[in-house]
């Protein structure tokens, strides 16, 4: 069933389509975002950069991203 939870996770608030357990640093990819540039936390607990590689969103996660832009 598109769009359930049982296949998406919950991103910044809205159902995102997921399919299966994914690597973080796939997602950003996924969704054009820099890892350099961006913060994000899991379940409510923020991920360090430095465990991007390591770590896997899971169907049902609740993922916050926020993403870093320059101006002036």
């Amino acid at each position: 069933m598109p769009g359930s939870i049982a296949t998406s996770i919950i991103l910044n608030g809205d159902p995102y389509p997921l399919g299966s357990d994914t690597p973080l640093t796939a997602l950003l990819e996924r969704l054009n975002m820099r890892r350099g540039r961006v913060a994000v936390e899991i379940n409510r607990e923020i991920v360090p950069k430095a465990n991007y590689d390591a770590t896997v969103v899971r169907v049902g996660d609740h993922v916050e991203i926020i993403n870093f832009v320059g101006g002036g």
